[in-house]
């Protein structure tokens, strides 16, 4: 079997403010055809930095020494020209972040012809049928009537399962996949994993799998490479380094697992957030007078309640309406029904009103980099709300920047970059912050923990659970990370396209599921 990309002794480093850093550190590792190598580690250990390498991707500040050879040719120096033959086409990416990948201001049928059109040619008709093609495969419910969307008329999974389309359209022979299940609840998770699995089988495709998941890692990959701090500390078959892992670090990764349950909700805890009959159903306009021709009913009519300490897991596939509800409740986006926040009819208050409370229910998007200004540094983003909602006046801002930056496990001496320079899990952590920094009384939690390696996931978790005993938070955890759920959630709410299939506390729903659709969500997560 012959390698199809060869990585020999790489180093990367990075020109910042006169100063170089090195991010990798002589990573050596080869994909044969129709093997999948999977790189591991914790957020900013080099993954993603060594997988950028190999087509050149990293940008001007980036000094990139070694040898990756793709087929035999050398990337690293190589002319534009041989690159842009390359990337897309015969080596594809599918990127950790989604929203920021898709261009927002063209159809998912435009972003996905244009691949088509420049490497095959294939346009018109033909490009059309291979569109619906890819979207079927990649588990697009009622692809036809998706063709005409934006980007931000998806769902965070919805959007990953374009890119992961994106990157399939032209039969590539590498396929580099940066967290690609990331924003992925758990069925269409395993639907992907098998539907990479036989297009490596079947096209002899070399795959790249970059990802914090241990338990994807030790289902899917054949070798598996652990970095840490940009070198790679352990290799080899994936199930002799799992069975028996020989480095500290590797045997740390392996241990880390979101465990434990929340403490009890507390006997006086008053009724925070509820809501009854709530529904959101978006009008299909059609024609040039706009008229409604029918609706997407994200969510039908439900009620819901939280009290103050309390955790309420939200799961379900992806679209079910999770984010949609949360945001209804959250009057972010027009719904009917009644939601009431500490007794008070929010349909009642004005946008001012409405404003002054903001600060007493925050949320934490899925996706951080969209929800981050470049243009702000880590401290004027976490800082931002409390001067908007004069917080804590007796103290300095960036005095409260520090001590939750320290809280969410950030370094208080990098409040002054951009986001630009954190890595994916860093800015999760930033999201967080900005949301805490503030001492809501309810918080949404959207997919909080996605984009944050295993070791992480656990201090997030204990940090959430141990702000929510302290402060008696409430929070709305919306995730398809079933293990999360079960350690953050004291009642559980199950969605499947827009209602809600069945609802009670975390031990029932987990333990002694009634319906078929929860047992199906919880056999696909083991």
């Amino acid at each position: 079997m012959s390698a199809i990309l060869q990585v020999k002794d790489l180093r990367v480093s990075f020109r910042q403010e006169g100063r170089i850093s090195q991010a990798v550190k002589g990573v050596s590792f080869a994909v044969d055809r129709g093997e999948t190598v999977a790189l591991v580690g914790e957020s900013g250990s080099g993954k993603s930095v060594s997988a950028l390498s190999t087509v050149q991707l990293l940008g001007d500040s980036a000094i990139v020494e070694g040898s990756v050879t793709y087929d035999g040719t050398e990337m690293i120096g190589a002319d534009e020209r041989t690159l842009r033959r390359v990337r897309g086409n015969d080596i594809s990416f599918i990127f950790q972040e989604p929203m920021t990948s898709l261009n927002p201001l063209h159809t998912i049928e435009k972003q996905l012809g244009e691949a088509l059109a420049l490497h095959q040619g294939v346009v018109g008709g033909a490009a059309r049928g291979r569109i619906l093609d890819l979207l079927n495969k990649v588990g697009i419910r009622d692809a036809a009537s998706r063709l005409g969307a934006y980007p931000h008329q998806l769902s965070g999974g919805q959007r990953q399962r374009v890119m992961i389309a994106m990157a399939l359209a032209n039969k590539p022979d590498v396929l580099i996949a940066d967290e690609p299940t990331t924003a992925l609840d758990v069925t269409i998770q395993a639907q992907i994993l098998e539907l990479l699995a036989e297009l490596k089988d079947s096209e002899g495709m070399g795959l790249l799998f970059i990802t914090h998941d241990l338990g994807i890692v030790r289902k899917f990959a054949d070798r598996v490479c652990v970095m840490k701090d940009g070198e790679i500390v352990e290799t080899g078959p994936t199930a002799e380094v799992f069975d028996a892992p020989q480095h500290p670090y590797t045997q740390m990764l392996l241990a880390a697992e979101p465990s434990g349950t929340p403490e009890p909700v507390p006997a006086d805890g008053a009724e925070l957030v509820s809501a009854e009959d709530l529904k959101v159903w978006f009008p299909i306009q059609q024609g040039f007078l706009r008229k409604t021709v029918g609706h997407v009913k994200a969510v039908n009519p439900m009620s819901l309640s939280v009290r103050a300490g309390e955790t309420l897991g939200i799961v379900g596939e992806s679209g079910s309406g999770k984010t949609t509800l949360a945001l209804a409740i959250m009057r972010l986006i027009a719904s009917e029904g009644a939601v009431r926040f500490q007794g008070n009819d929010l349909r009642q208050w004005s946008t001012r009103e409405l404003r002054r409370l903001r600060k007493d229910m925050q949320i934490v998007f899925q996706d951080p980099f969209g929800s981050l200004s470049p243009r702000m540094t880590c401290a004027q983003i976490i800082a931002e709300g409390l001067a908007v909602h004069d917080v804590d006046k007796s103290r300095a801002p960036r005095d409260l920047v520090a001590e939750i930056m320290e809280e969410v496990g950030l370094d208080p001496a990098a409040m002054d970059r951009y986001p630009h320079e954190f890595s994916g899990g860093q800015r999760q952590r930033i999201a967080i912050a900005r949301a805490m920094v503030l001492r809501p009384k309810l918080v949404v939690l959207d997919e909080p923990t996605s984009a944050l390696d295993m070791t992480v996931q656990v201090q997030i978790v204990e940090l959430l659970r141990d702000l929510q005993a302290r402060y008696g938070l409430a929070y709305l955890f919306i995730s398809h990370d079933l293990k999360v759920v079960r350690a953050m959630s004291h009642k559980v709410l199950v969605m499947k396209q827009g209602d809600v299939v069945e609802a009670g506390a975390v031990e029932k729903i987990f333990d002694a599921p009634e319906q078929d659709y929860t047992r199906t969500l919880l056999a696909a997560a083991h």
